[in-house]
């Protein structure tokens, strides 16, 4: 498969798991019945088992070590805290304000890691 396809397969990966993470968001802190149907808690693997997989073809494509590139190693770590948030979000939270503010962060996180993945670097300058 051509890294052409792969990073298209990735990025609509990553559109589709955000997408779906914000949406599972607000389905369950609206106590909406949604929240947990059986889809919602599986079709998410599912879009995450491919987005790492083909995360993990196109690293491998750029680099077989990925620490030789700092932006691919900033990825893989915040894409690590991505999950623990989420995890904290939806599973481990003692409180609604703990869940919803691990929710949000998750998000932020989200977009730092776009902004890595779109701009080769580690340190994203704001604005």
């Amino acid at each position: 498969m051509s890294y052409g396809v792969l990073k298209t397969v990735h990025m609509s990966c990553a559109m589709a798991s955000f997408g779906l993470f914000v949406v599972r968001g607000i389905w369950r802190f609206g106590d909406s019945p949604k929240a947990g149907q059986r889809w919602v808690k599986v079709v998410p693997h599912v879009i995450d088992t491919t987005l790492l997989a083909t995360a993990l073809t196109m690293a491998w494509t750029l680099a077989p070590f990925p620490a030789m590139h700092p932006f691919l190693l900033t990825k893989v770590l915040a894409v690590m805290g991505y999950i623990l948030l989420g995890m904290l979000a939806f599973r481990w939270a003692r409180t609604r304000r703990e869940a919803i503010t691990a929710w949000v962060a998750a998000q932020l996180l989200f977009f730092y890691i776009v902004g890595v993945a779109v701009t080769k670097s580690p340190s994203l300058t704001l604005l």
